[in-house]
């Protein structure tokens, strides 16, 4: 892969679909994501997401999402509206393309991993590896992109899955989280943030 003419992937074994890791470099300053997310793709403050090493084909997913409404937020409707699907695949395959991020495990925490990678059959609930892979890597799928979820900053993990748990958020296959974060409890939401976190 060269820095200059479309990418087919990215450095990390990501499919980019015609994204450009250089022009996404440019339009990801020009454009401010690297305000919130960082230049290194490692956010500064705990309330926005880190996207370094993410899938690019889950980052397109939810600028889509956050250009046509189906997922709400004060600053990101606005940042995606003026973007196109080329602009979205080049920023996609910058972040992808970043060395993954990666935490540092706050806690030990058992029962929380083992919820984790078993999930709780007695609620109905599927292990969270199912999706988002035994150590939190995510998985790429012919119709799917599962993030990942390894490294991500807790503050953000924990809102998100409080706004899955309400219903806030809905824009995730057949309501999967949706489904998934009411069977957990608030403890719970906070112990699988510290441990995704930590992955």
């Amino acid at each position: 892969m060269t820095s200059t003419g479309r990418a087919a992937e990215s450095l990390n074994g990501n499919v980019v679909k015609g994204g450009d890791v250089a022009i996404g470099a440019q339009l990801s300053e020009a454009e401010r994501c690297q305000e919130c997310h960082g230049k290194d793709g490692i956010s500064g403050d705990a309330r926005f997401p880190s996207h370094a090493g993410q899938h690019a084909g889950y980052l397109i997913k939810q600028l889509q999402a956050f250009r046509s409404g189906e997922r709400q937020h004060h600053i990101m409707n606005r940042m995606a509206e003026d973007l196109s699907d080329r602009d979205m695949a080049d920023i996609a395959a910058y972040f992808a393309g970043l060395p993954r991020m990666r935490g540092q495990s706050l806690r030990s925490d058992p029962a929380i991993a083992r919820l984790f990678a078993m999930g709780d059959g007695a609620r109905g609930l599927k292990a969270c590896a199912e999706c988002h892979g035994e150590a939190g890597q995510g998985k790429v799928e012919p119709d799917k992109v599962y993030p990942r979820l390894g490294g991500q900053r807790r503050v953000y993990l924990r809102g998100q899955l409080a706004a899955w748990k309400l219903g806030i958020r809905r824009n995730s296959p057949d309501d999967v989280m949706n489904e998934a974060a009411k069977r957990l409890t608030d403890d719970e939401i906070e112990a699988l943030a510290d441990y995704l976190e930590g992955l």
